[in-house]
């Protein structure tokens, strides 16, 4: 299949991701033996969208990377990963779609290593209060290859921030640190929530900016969606403090809520309007069916609640850390209590919950046998994160799980929520300063695992070539 620029010109010279891409295509039109049984249609090639120019429908359609405008017209040395990691999400889809995996049956040529990966939290790790850590950007040239072993080392993103599209997600951080970077590599807190689409009709979303969420539980395939905004359009004494502004009124939608049954409240992300959200969220958990207007008179018929996360607090611009949503739960946990006598039952998603880590194995692996042909995740994942009660402790709870096929090898970061001076209430395996110190450290410790695995088998090893774990960067760094 022919290589096309997103402008439709084709590239007068093929680079080794594209390559890739090409020969992954036609493979996929192939048969495989057993049960991977292919489609005999090839798969379309990985769009690439300019991060400047990228909107909604274009990032509707896919597999695409987004691109920053000077890359637009050459693959960057982050594009092979990028690439990669997209198509492995959908082959994921069509695995759960019961359509098979399209894989190449001679992986090509790489220089990308198999054996390890990184994740990253964003928020405190590589971006503070919209802009990037300065070492974050230095770190992802480290990954791409620019580094003193000439590798390049595969990478996605876990983050519990949410309120966006992945697709958008993905463009803000294309634009923000000047990257490739595609939507295989995003795993945000919400995305669980798309597997309950089926299960509910009516909901109600909560949290973002105008009609954000809105828009990204309808991508999901919700069915119905209604917001705080539609609620109190239909009734301005709901919130008895304040008023729809004219932009949300025109965007809200009109229903009549004396006759309809919300099935179930998802808050996707943070509240923009505590006060009005938790009013509204408590009418509903006290109602009779999720029907407004009503009460139940044993507070157990209301509609099931479930968070995106649970994080408490969380690293902005501020000096200090602001509240989460697990602040948000946390409140309204303590509100129906008051209220009813009883504990609300609530689900949260995201970090440190150990699905979301369970996705993130599968997705490596289905990433590492497309380009590798090894069906088996990367032996170790370095998680780098900013805070111990989500990032540090979902990593070794799942590690230490039954769920675990390899090694989650977690690393906390000084330049978020996490501070010096503090004891984190959940151990890491490694505290370094900053992001690029992170993965220094990942990149020499898998260096020294292979030397001293050269030497169990009878290599030679010279004093020079032995690596100190506890070392980033020839500074003494803390292993806890």
């Amino acid at each position: 299949m022919s290589l096309w620029s997103e402008q439709g010109t084709k590239p007068k010279h093929a680079s080794k991701a594209q390559l890739w891409e090409s020969s992954l295509q036609r493979e996929a039109s192939k048969l495989a033996d057993g049960k991977d049984l292919l489609s005999p249609q090839p798969r379309p090639t990985v769009r690439r969208l300019s991060s400047a120019t990228a909107n909604l429908k274009g990032l509707s359609i896919g597999p695409h990377v987004i691109v920053p405008p000077k890359h637009i017209h050459a693959p960057s040395d982050a594009h092979e990963t990028a690439a990669a990691l997209e198509l492995a999400k959908h082959h994921l889809k069509d695995t759960d779609s019961s359509e098979g995996i399209a894989a190449p049956s001679t992986p090509p040529e790489t220089t990308t290593t198999d054996t390890y990966a990184f994740a990253f939290d964003i928020d405190g790790v590589l971006i503070r209060g919209g802009r990037p850590i300065p070492e974050a950007i230095e770190a992802m040239k480290v990954l791409n290859g620019q580094n003193e072993y000439g590798i390049k080392v595969p990478y996605i993103f876990l983050t519990n921030g949410g309120g966006k599209t992945e697709q958008e997600r993905c463009v803000d951080l294309s634009r923000q640190l000047e990257l490739e970077i595609s939507p295989g590599q995003f795993i945000c807190g919400h995305t669980p929530m798309r597997e309950m689409a089926q299960k509910y009709k009516t909901v109600l979303v909560v949290g973002g900016e105008g009609e954000k969420c809105r828009l990204v539980a309808e991508g999901y395939g919700f069915r119905d969606v209604v917001t705080p905004g539609d609620i109190m359009k239909d009734n301005d004494r709901t919130t008895p403090f304040r008023r729809l502004t004219d932009q949300e009124t025109q965007d809200s939608r009109v229903r009549n809520f004396g006759e309809t049954e919300i099935e179930a409240i998802f808050v996707f992300a943070d509240s923009r309007h505590w006060g009005d959200d938790q009013q509204i969220i408590i009418d509903l958990l006290t109602s009779k069916n999720g029907r407004l207007g009503t009460r139940s008179e044993n507070y157990d018929e209301g509609p099931p609640i479930y968070f995106s996360h649970n994080d408490l607090i969380w690293s902005a611009a501020h000096e200090h850390t602001r509240l989460g949503m697990g602040a948000l739960r946390s409140s309204l946990e303590a509100i129906y209590k008051s209220i009813t006598g009883k504990d609300l039952v609530s689900t949260a998603f995201g970090k440190p919950q150990l699905g979301t880590f369970q996705f993130a194995t599968r997705l490596l692996q289905q990433w590492r046998k497309d380009t590798h042909g090894i069906n088996k995740p990367p032996e170790t994942v370095y998680f780098v994160g900013d805070t111990p009660e989500s990032d540090i402790r979902g990593t070794n709870e799942f590690n230490e799980s039954k769920l675990s096929e390899n090694d989650w090898y977690s690393i906390l970061v000084r330049t978020g929520v996490f501070k010096e001076g503090t004891k984190p209430r959940y151990t890491p395996r490694m505290t370094v300063d900053n992001v690029l110190d992170a993965v220094n450290h990942g990149i020499k410790r898998e260096r020294s695992k292979a030397f001293k695995a050269q030497a169990t088998k009878g290599s030679a090893l010279t004093s020079e070539e032995v690596i100190d774990e506890h070392v980033v960067d020839g500074v003494a760094a803390n292993e806890e």
